[in-house]
């Protein structure tokens, strides 16, 4: 099975680059809660041990490996919000979260690995994307954690305010109990309008 590893980022660095940030969003598909992107540039001499794509990592050992990465390597986390979705969509939203975390970072990044097919126009700094990067860089691989174990808790905590959807589970990707509950409880407003399922619920009439 394939890990990730740092082969992109020393390619980065022989070509003079110094700090070197991994970039990932989560949470394009869910039908509730923003859209969460984290930027992580991790101390080459303190790796953290068993990074990997997020969705490759049992919960605890997410867990686990977040604390080591938030020990050893210089995080943010941005969110764009559910009418931020809404208004502009959820690839230019999702770019949107990216470009915050970026520039959050300081001092900023010198060269940004980003997972995916496009880079967002907002970055400044010179770039390449990674196609399933979480899979291939250490650094992506550390941003996918942060930034999915940062979104799952918003959505835990929304699940308290807005019961019955299941958030706390299914971090409000369409599960069988989301979309029930949809149709029997309503649409929140954490529900993203421009989303197929729940535009329906609204304009169904």
């Amino acid at each position: 099975m394939e890990h990730p590893d740092y082969s992109l980022e020393a390619a980065a660095i022989a070509r003079g680059h110094r700090r070197i940030a991994g970039v990932d969003e989560v949470g394009r598909g869910p039908l509730a809660g923003p859209v969460t992107a984290a930027a992580v540039i991790l101390d080459p001499d303190a790796i953290p041990d068993g990074l990997n794509d997020s969705k490759k990592l049992s919960a605890k050992k997410r867990e686990a490996v977040e604390a080591d990465i938030f020990q050893s390597a210089e995080v943010s986390i941005a969110h764009a919000s559910v009418e931020e979705i809404d208004s502009l969509n959820i690839l230019r939203a999702s770019h949107l979260a990216m470009e915050r975390a970026v520039a959050a970072l300081d001092p900023p990044p010198d060269y940004l690995l980003i997972d995916g097919n496009l880079i967002p126009k907002g970055v400044q700094q010179p770039a390449e994307f990674v196609i399933k990067g979480d899979g291939k860089s250490v650094s992506i691989a550390a941003a996918s954690i942060v930034a999915k174990l940062a979104r799952d808790r918003i959505m835990v905590d929304l699940a308290q305010q807005f019961p019955g959807y299941g958030w706390d589970k299914n971090a409000g990707y369409p599960s069988k109990q989301h979309r029930e509950a949809l149709i029997e409880i309503g649409v929140t407003p954490h529900h993203r309008r421009s989303f197929k399922p729940v535009h329906k619920i609204l304009y169904q009439e």
